[in-house]
């Protein structure tokens, strides 16, 4: 695989904000599938229910927008691995030598940990530290 998403792009994609049209469009242009990982499955879902809570979005929406996501799993935009233990090793090293300097998150770094392990090239993020992280390991950022 060679294109990782995380959970800034994810949400975009089904929840619209000011970064929605950009995600769209590196959508459009992306070479599919994209991989995810059942931490990105789970922190989408979070993030929705999340804004259910803040009264942002209603039950209703959030069901619709999981629903697009998991026919896009299933037709193939997306190709879903399950979190893979050694990601946790990566992580702990990444954490070591980059989050003092970049103040980096546990979760924004196992994305990037997760996004090595599957051996993509390129991750699609709107998370500035994040970013950091992605491009001091040799990842293409976009969009």
């Amino acid at each position: 695989m060679s294109l990782y998403a995380d959970t800034s792009f994810l949400v975009s994609l089904y929840i619209p904000d000011t970064h929605s049209a950009k995600a769209a469009r590196a959508m459009a242009e992306s070479e599919l599938p994209v991989v995810l990982t059942s931490l990105g499955e789970l922190e989408l879902t979070n993030a929705m229910e999340l804004r259910v809570f803040r009264k942002e979005l209603t039950r209703f929406q959030v069901k619709q927008s999981l629903a697009m996501f998991h026919r896009d799993i299933t037709s193939g935009v997306y190709f879903l691995k399950p979190l893979a233990s050694t990601v946790f090793d990566r992580a702990l090293q990444l954490v070591r030598r980059r989050t003092a300097r970049l103040g980096t998150r546990t979760l924004d770094v196992l994305h990037v940990a997760s996004a090595l392990d599957l051996h993509a090239r390129t991750f699609y993020t709107f998370d500035r530290r994040q970013t950091g992280l992605a491009k001091a390991v040799g990842l293409r950022v976009l969009p």
